[in-house]
């Protein structure tokens, strides 16, 4: 790892270094930049296993990276729209929201 904190070690990395470094080698140093899926598409599908699981605190992150990966609003939208009928209305309206709050600092 480099000396430079991570978001993961500025968060929690206190008081778990292990789970820190873990996320920045494997989550974010290995799986997320296997080419197998483009950043654009593994933003998508993050997204939505996001809304889909209730998961409102790691969901603002990643839509701010979906974004940052060439997501537009409207395919968010149109991604947690199409979960609603999947994964129940209660899901898809946390995830709205946490859109709205992610859409007003893009």
């Amino acid at each position: 790892m480099t000396d430079e904190p991570t978001n993961a070690r500025k968060s929690f990395g206190d008081i778990a270094p292990k789970l820190a470094e873990l996320t920045d080698k494997v989550q974010f140093g290995d799986v997320w930049v296997d080419d197998t899926l483009s950043p654009r598409d593994r933003s998508l599908v993050t997204i939505v296993n996001l809304a889909a699981l209730y998961r409102h605190n790691e969901i603002g992150f990643h839509l701010k990276k979906g974004l940052e990966n060439g997501l537009t609003k409207d395919e968010i939208v149109a991604a947690i729209t199409h979960t609603a009928f999947y994964a129940g209305w209660p899901t898809a309206m946390t995830a709205i929201n946490a859109a709205r709050e992610a859409f007003k600092d893009a």
